[in-house]
Protein backbone atom coordinates (compact mmCIF):
# COMPACT_ATOMS: atom_id res chain seq x y z
CA UNK A 1 0.00 0.00 0.00
CA UNK A 2 0.66 3.71 -0.07
CA UNK A 3 2.31 5.67 1.96
CA UNK A 4 1.43 9.38 3.61
CA UNK A 5 4.52 11.83 3.54
CA UNK A 6 5.53 13.20 7.66
CA UNK A 7 4.32 16.47 6.34
CA UNK A 8 4.51 18.56 3.10
CA UNK A 9 6.16 22.13 2.58
CA UNK A 10 3.09 23.27 1.29
CA UNK A 11 -0.39 22.89 2.20
CA UNK A 12 -2.25 24.31 -1.08
CA UNK A 13 -6.07 24.30 -0.83
CA UNK A 14 -9.37 26.13 -1.52
CA UNK A 15 -11.28 28.62 0.43
CA UNK A 16 -14.92 27.70 -1.11
CA UNK A 17 -17.68 30.39 0.10
CA UNK A 18 -21.16 28.76 0.69
CA UNK A 19 -22.31 32.72 1.15
CA UNK A 20 -21.30 34.03 -2.39
CA UNK A 21 -21.65 30.66 -4.96
CA UNK A 22 -24.56 31.46 -7.36
CA UNK A 23 -24.53 27.70 -8.25
CA UNK A 24 -23.81 29.06 -12.29
CA UNK A 25 -21.36 25.91 -13.29
CA UNK A 26 -18.78 28.12 -14.32
CA UNK A 27 -16.36 25.80 -12.63
CA UNK A 28 -17.26 23.04 -12.77
CA UNK A 29 -17.22 23.66 -17.38
CA UNK A 30 -14.00 25.40 -17.13
CA UNK A 31 -12.47 22.21 -15.43
CA UNK A 32 -14.24 20.16 -17.71
CA UNK A 33 -12.64 22.09 -20.40
CA UNK A 34 -9.29 22.74 -19.17
CA UNK A 35 -8.55 18.95 -18.23
CA UNK A 36 -10.10 17.96 -21.43
CA UNK A 37 -8.61 20.23 -23.58
CA UNK A 38 -4.75 21.10 -22.05
CA UNK A 39 -4.27 17.50 -19.56
CA UNK A 40 -2.63 14.96 -20.58
CA UNK A 41 -5.18 12.24 -20.40
CA UNK A 42 -8.96 14.17 -21.28
CA UNK A 43 -11.99 13.14 -19.43
CA UNK A 44 -14.01 11.33 -21.55
CA UNK A 45 -18.09 11.19 -21.94
CA UNK A 46 -20.46 8.74 -22.87
CA UNK A 47 -23.40 9.30 -25.04
CA UNK A 48 -23.00 13.00 -24.85
CA UNK A 49 -26.18 13.71 -26.83
CA UNK A 50 -28.56 11.09 -25.88
CA UNK A 51 -30.72 10.01 -23.71
CA UNK A 52 -28.65 8.83 -20.90
CA UNK A 53 -25.24 10.55 -20.79
CA UNK A 54 -22.70 9.99 -18.84
CA UNK A 55 -19.66 11.25 -18.57
CA UNK A 56 -16.30 12.03 -16.17
CA UNK A 57 -16.11 15.59 -14.10
CA UNK A 58 -13.94 17.22 -11.46
CA UNK A 59 -15.77 18.99 -9.94
CA UNK A 60 -19.42 19.46 -9.29
CA UNK A 61 -22.27 21.42 -7.94
CA UNK A 62 -24.83 19.94 -5.55
CA UNK A 63 -27.38 22.06 -4.50
CA UNK A 64 -29.67 21.91 -0.84
CA UNK A 65 -32.68 23.91 0.41
CA UNK A 66 -31.84 24.69 3.46
CA UNK A 67 -34.56 25.86 6.53
CA UNK A 68 -33.06 27.80 8.86
CA UNK A 69 -34.79 27.85 12.50
CA UNK A 70 -36.03 31.66 11.92
CA UNK A 71 -36.86 33.32 8.02
CA UNK A 72 -37.58 32.11 4.98
CA UNK A 73 -35.81 28.70 3.45
CA UNK A 74 -32.61 28.83 1.76
CA UNK A 75 -31.09 27.33 -1.54
CA UNK A 76 -27.47 26.64 -0.79
CA UNK A 77 -25.10 25.55 -3.94
CA UNK A 78 -22.10 23.29 -2.54
CA UNK A 79 -19.27 22.67 -4.77
CA UNK A 80 -17.45 19.14 -4.36
CA UNK A 81 -14.00 18.53 -5.47
CA UNK A 82 -11.28 16.58 -3.82
CA UNK A 83 -10.03 17.99 -0.82
CA UNK A 84 -6.32 17.08 -0.85
CA UNK A 85 -6.65 15.85 2.42
CA UNK A 86 -3.64 15.33 5.04
CA UNK A 87 -4.21 11.83 5.87
CA UNK A 88 -5.87 11.10 2.73
CA UNK A 89 -7.28 7.44 2.51
CA UNK A 90 -7.88 7.04 -1.38
CA UNK A 91 -3.19 7.07 -1.10
CA UNK A 92 -3.52 4.42 1.45
CA UNK A 93 -5.68 2.16 -0.19
CA UNK A 94 -4.05 1.88 -3.43
CA UNK A 95 -2.06 -0.92 -4.02
CA UNK A 96 0.01 0.19 -6.96
CA UNK A 97 0.97 3.54 -5.57
CA UNK A 98 -0.62 5.24 -8.43
CA UNK A 99 -2.27 7.56 -5.79
CA UNK A 100 -0.13 9.80 -4.14
CA UNK A 101 0.55 13.01 -1.99
CA UNK A 102 3.18 15.07 -3.10
CA UNK A 103 5.56 16.19 -0.69
CA UNK A 104 6.37 19.81 -1.85
CA UNK A 105 2.89 20.92 -2.01
CA UNK A 106 0.18 18.27 -0.31
CA UNK A 107 -1.57 17.89 -3.52
CA UNK A 108 -3.44 14.22 -3.86
CA UNK A 109 -2.66 13.47 -7.85
CA UNK A 110 -2.91 9.88 -9.28
CA UNK A 111 -0.28 8.14 -11.93
CA UNK A 112 -2.99 6.76 -14.38
CA UNK A 113 0.68 4.62 -16.28
CA UNK A 114 0.51 2.97 -12.77
CA UNK A 115 -3.41 2.89 -11.95
CA UNK A 116 -5.55 -0.34 -12.50
CA UNK A 117 -8.85 1.30 -11.91
CA UNK A 118 -9.75 -1.43 -9.14
CA UNK A 119 -12.34 1.39 -7.28
CA UNK A 120 -10.06 1.22 -3.69
CA UNK A 121 -9.52 4.57 -3.75
CA UNK A 122 -12.90 5.76 -4.51
CA UNK A 123 -14.45 3.46 -2.00
CA UNK A 124 -11.92 4.62 0.79
CA UNK A 125 -12.84 8.56 -0.27
CA UNK A 126 -15.50 9.60 2.08
CA UNK A 127 -16.30 12.59 -0.17
CA UNK A 128 -16.97 10.82 -3.49
CA UNK A 129 -14.56 13.37 -5.08
CA UNK A 130 -12.87 10.52 -7.07
CA UNK A 131 -14.64 9.04 -10.46
CA UNK A 132 -13.83 6.24 -12.87
CA UNK A 133 -13.65 7.37 -16.48
CA UNK A 134 -15.48 4.67 -18.04
CA UNK A 135 -13.31 5.10 -21.69
CA UNK A 136 -9.59 4.96 -20.00
CA UNK A 137 -10.73 3.15 -17.46
CA UNK A 138 -8.22 4.47 -14.54
CA UNK A 139 -9.39 6.74 -11.35
CA UNK A 140 -9.51 10.82 -12.26
CA UNK A 141 -9.64 13.09 -9.80
CA UNK A 142 -8.90 17.27 -8.73
CA UNK A 143 -5.37 18.25 -9.64
CA UNK A 144 -5.57 21.53 -8.71
CA UNK A 145 -5.01 22.42 -11.80
CA UNK A 146 -1.10 21.25 -11.21
CA UNK A 147 -0.10 22.34 -14.93
CA UNK A 148 -1.46 25.95 -14.30
CA UNK A 149 -0.08 26.58 -11.08
CA UNK A 150 3.34 26.34 -11.98
CA UNK A 151 3.56 26.85 -15.69
CA UNK A 152 5.75 30.23 -16.06
CA UNK A 153 4.34 30.23 -19.76
CA UNK A 154 1.04 31.76 -18.15
CA UNK A 155 0.31 35.30 -17.35
CA UNK A 156 0.77 35.67 -13.56
CA UNK A 157 -2.48 36.07 -13.05
CA UNK A 158 -3.29 32.97 -14.72
CA UNK A 159 -1.77 30.56 -12.82
CA UNK A 160 -4.39 29.34 -10.79
CA UNK A 161 -6.73 26.96 -10.40
CA UNK A 162 -9.18 27.21 -13.66
CA UNK A 163 -12.66 27.22 -11.14
CA UNK A 164 -10.88 29.65 -9.33
CA UNK A 165 -10.17 32.17 -12.53
CA UNK A 166 -13.57 31.49 -13.81
CA UNK A 167 -15.81 32.30 -10.72
CA UNK A 168 -17.91 35.00 -11.81
CA UNK A 169 -19.26 36.04 -8.00
CA UNK A 170 -15.65 35.49 -6.08
CA UNK A 171 -16.76 32.06 -3.95
CA UNK A 172 -13.54 30.30 -4.72
CA UNK A 173 -10.42 31.09 -3.44
CA UNK A 174 -6.55 29.40 -3.80
CA UNK A 175 -3.37 29.58 -1.69
CA UNK A 176 -1.24 28.14 0.49
CA UNK A 177 -2.47 27.15 3.82
CA UNK A 178 1.03 26.51 5.60
CA UNK A 179 1.31 30.28 5.73
CA UNK A 180 -0.61 31.88 8.33
CA UNK A 181 -0.64 35.26 6.48
CA UNK A 182 -1.66 33.80 3.22
CA UNK A 183 -5.26 35.01 1.83
CA UNK A 184 -6.77 31.64 2.21
CA UNK A 185 -5.44 31.34 5.61
CA UNK A 186 -6.72 34.70 7.05
CA UNK A 187 -10.01 34.50 4.89
CA UNK A 188 -10.67 31.13 6.57
CA UNK A 189 -9.60 32.04 10.00
CA UNK A 190 -11.46 35.26 9.92
CA UNK A 191 -14.89 33.77 8.70
CA UNK A 192 -15.05 30.47 10.67
CA UNK A 193 -13.73 28.23 7.65
CA UNK A 194 -15.04 24.58 8.71
CA UNK A 195 -14.02 21.08 7.56
CA UNK A 196 -16.58 18.98 5.47
CA UNK A 197 -17.14 16.05 7.63
CA UNK A 198 -14.54 16.44 10.12
CA UNK A 199 -15.48 13.51 11.79
CA UNK A 200 -13.71 11.30 8.84
CA UNK A 201 -10.22 12.45 10.54
CA UNK A 202 -8.98 12.88 7.04
CA UNK A 203 -8.04 16.60 7.78
CA UNK A 204 -9.11 17.96 4.71
CA UNK A 205 -6.84 20.90 3.50
CA UNK A 206 -9.96 22.78 1.23
CA UNK A 207 -12.09 25.02 3.65
CA UNK A 208 -15.74 26.04 3.08
CA UNK A 209 -17.04 29.04 4.87
CA UNK A 210 -20.48 29.58 5.63
CA UNK A 211 -23.22 31.19 4.81
CA UNK A 212 -24.10 34.35 6.89
CA UNK A 213 -27.38 35.82 8.28
CA UNK A 214 -29.32 37.27 5.65
CA UNK A 215 -30.93 40.10 6.18
CA UNK A 216 -35.13 40.73 6.82
CA UNK A 217 -37.20 43.46 6.61
CA UNK A 218 -38.68 44.80 9.74
CA UNK A 219 -42.71 44.96 9.43
CA UNK A 220 -44.17 44.70 6.05
CA UNK A 221 -42.65 46.67 3.40
CA UNK A 222 -43.25 46.31 -0.54
CA UNK A 223 -40.12 46.74 -2.33
CA UNK A 224 -41.91 47.94 -5.23
CA UNK A 225 -43.94 50.35 -4.06
CA UNK A 226 -42.10 53.29 -4.96
CA UNK A 227 -41.79 51.56 -8.62
CA UNK A 228 -45.17 51.30 -8.88
CA UNK A 229 -46.45 54.57 -8.20
CA UNK A 230 -49.48 56.02 -11.03
CA UNK A 231 -47.43 58.16 -13.17
CA UNK A 232 -50.39 60.77 -13.80
CA UNK A 233 -51.77 61.90 -10.35
CA UNK A 234 -55.06 62.50 -12.36
CA UNK A 235 -55.72 60.05 -14.50
CA UNK A 236 -59.21 61.02 -15.39
CA UNK A 237 -60.05 61.01 -18.97
CA UNK A 238 -58.36 58.03 -19.94
CA UNK A 239 -55.25 57.67 -22.03
CA UNK A 240 -56.66 60.70 -24.31
CA UNK A 241 -57.24 62.85 -21.65
CA UNK A 242 -53.48 62.33 -20.27
CA UNK A 243 -52.61 62.84 -24.35
CA UNK A 244 -54.29 65.77 -23.95
CA UNK A 245 -52.89 67.80 -21.08
CA UNK A 246 -49.20 66.37 -21.87
CA UNK A 247 -49.71 68.29 -25.68
CA UNK A 248 -50.96 71.00 -23.23
CA UNK A 249 -47.86 71.35 -21.44
CA UNK A 250 -45.49 71.08 -24.52
CA UNK A 251 -43.65 74.83 -24.82
CA UNK A 252 -44.43 75.41 -28.87
CA UNK A 253 -48.43 74.54 -27.80
CA UNK A 254 -49.47 78.20 -26.88
CA UNK A 255 -47.11 79.63 -29.90
CA UNK A 256 -48.56 77.15 -32.45
CA UNK A 257 -52.25 78.94 -31.80
CA UNK A 258 -51.53 82.04 -31.50
CA UNK A 259 -50.14 81.73 -34.76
Amino acid sequence: MTTLPDSTTRKLGLVIDLDTCVGCHACVISCKGWNTENYGAPLSDQNPYGSDPTGTFLNRIHSYEVQPDTGPAQLIHFPKSCLHCEDAPCVTVCPTGASYKRTEDGIVLVNETDCIGCGLCAWACPYGARELDAAEGVMKKCTLCVDRIYNENLPEEDREPACVRTCPSGARHFGDFADPDSHVSKLSTARGGMDLMPEQGTKPVNKYLPPRPKDSWQGETDVLAPWLAPIDPEPQGGFLGWLDRALGKLPGDSAGKEG
